[in-house]
Formats: C-alpha cells, sequence, structure tokens
C-alpha cells in the first residue's frame, strides 16, 4: 500500500536582515528536520519530503526539492548565508507554483508551508501580493495548509493580505528565534496527528487549544 505522502516546503527570508540570527536559523531548521525524521516513527503510513526554497534580493534559489527527509543531511553557512533585500512575494509564487506542477495528482499527499521572513516585501518583480493571493486560495482548495511566520512587521495583516490565517509573530533575536523554531516544531507534530487522525489540519496549525 502506498504511503501518504508528506511534502513541507520551506520558503526561508536570506535577506540581509536575518544575518543577526543566521546561526539560531540554521540550528532550528536542521532541528526541525530531525523531529520531522522522528515523526516516521509516529506515523509511520507517512512518508516525508522537504522542499526548502530561500530569497533574497541576489535572487530565489531553490537548495532542497522534494528531497526524502530521511536521505537529508544538516544544512551549514555554506547553503544559508544572508544578504540584500526581501523578494518575498516572488519567492512564494515561484515556490509554490514549482511544487504544484511537480507532485503527481494521482498520489495521496498532504503539502505544509511554511513561509519565514523577519522582515516585509521590498524586492518582487514577478508577483504582485493579489497574484500570490490568488494562488494560494486556489492550493487550499486542494487542501494545501499555509503558515506565515514573521518579525518586524505587521505579521497578521500581511499574511491575511495574501489569504494565510495560520500565523506566528517572532522576535528577531537569538533566543527569539529559537523559541519560535521550538513552537513551530510542536505545532508541525499537532497538525501530523491530525492528519494521521482524518481530521481538518488546514486551520489552528499554532492555536495551543487545537494541542
Amino acid at each position: 500500500m502506498n504511503k501518504k505522502q508528506i511534502h513541507n516546503l520551506i520558503i526561508l527570508d536570506e535577506s540581509g536582515s536575518m544575518e543577526s540570527i543566521k546561526q539560531a536559523t540554521i540550528s532550528g531548521f536542521n532541528e526541525l528536520v530531525q523531529t520531522i525524521k522522528g515523526s516516521t516513527e509516529l506515523y509511520p503510513d507517512q512518508e516525508h519530503f522537504i522542499s526548502l526554497t530561500t530569497f533574497n534580493g541576489l535572487g530565489i534559489n531553490t537548495k532542497l526539492s522534494r528531497q526524502p527527509v530521511a536521505d537529508l543531511e544538516q544544512i551549514d553557512e555554506r547553503i544559508y548565508q544572508p544578504n540584500s533585500l526581501t523578494p518575498l512575494l516572488d519567492a512564494i509564487g515561484q515556490s509554490v507554483i514549482k511544487l504544484k506542477y511537480e507532485l503527481d495528482e494521482k498520489r495521496e499527499h498532504n503539502v505544509l508551508v511554511t513561509i519565514l521572513t523577519d522582515g516585509e516585501e521590498n524586492a518582487s518583480k514577478e508577483f504582485s501580493g493579489e497574484q500570490v493571493r490568488r494562488i494560494i486560495e486556489e492550493q487550499k482548495k486542494l487542501g494545501w495548509t499555509f503558515t506565515y511566520i514573521g518579525a518586524n512587521h505587521d505579521v497578521v495583516k500581511t499574511a491575511s493580505s495574501i489569504s494565510i490565517t495560520n500565523t506566528m509573530v517572532f522576535e528577531s533575536t537569538v533566543k527569539g528565534t529559537k523559541k519560535m523554531f521550538e513552537k513551530e516544531r510542536s505545532s508541525r507534530l499537532s497538525w501530523l496527528k491530525k492528519l494521521d487522525d482524518n481530521e481538518d489540519a488546514q486551520q489552528n496549525y499554532y492555536d495551543e487549544e487545537s494541542k
């Protein structure tokens, strides 16, 4: 019997302002991967894949593309080097469309898209906010879950403008970043349990009462 495919798409800000929390971000990502790896023991019928897109004014880069989590090694400074501006909308639009067309529609799968940024959009050239909103709404109809983690801007307002209701605000310090990743790992495990229990997992991702 085919396992249920879980695609974890992480869209990670690599702009210059992330430099101060670079090491905490690298460590947090690696710990998140370990959490996903460990979840396969709890839910053996789930098969996990990770895609990682980073973005800054120098480009939008696919660092990992649907890589089986079991084969994934830790990332380090060679992969994550913060610099330049924040083309947030282009990163979301490109990443979501790329994964959409790569997935086999005949296979059962669930998708969790996690967007992490410490600042506002300021450099996109390809996608507008309205275009990204429509893209996200179309994928939500197919059961995709979207979350938005942000600092130093109106996170709820920005996420809402592109049809994302699962939001978390964090403090862009080393301590704040560590705390944010701890909550993200806990919320992700709760999301996976909902999938295993065949519950609606699209809403209340960061809702403590749902855990």
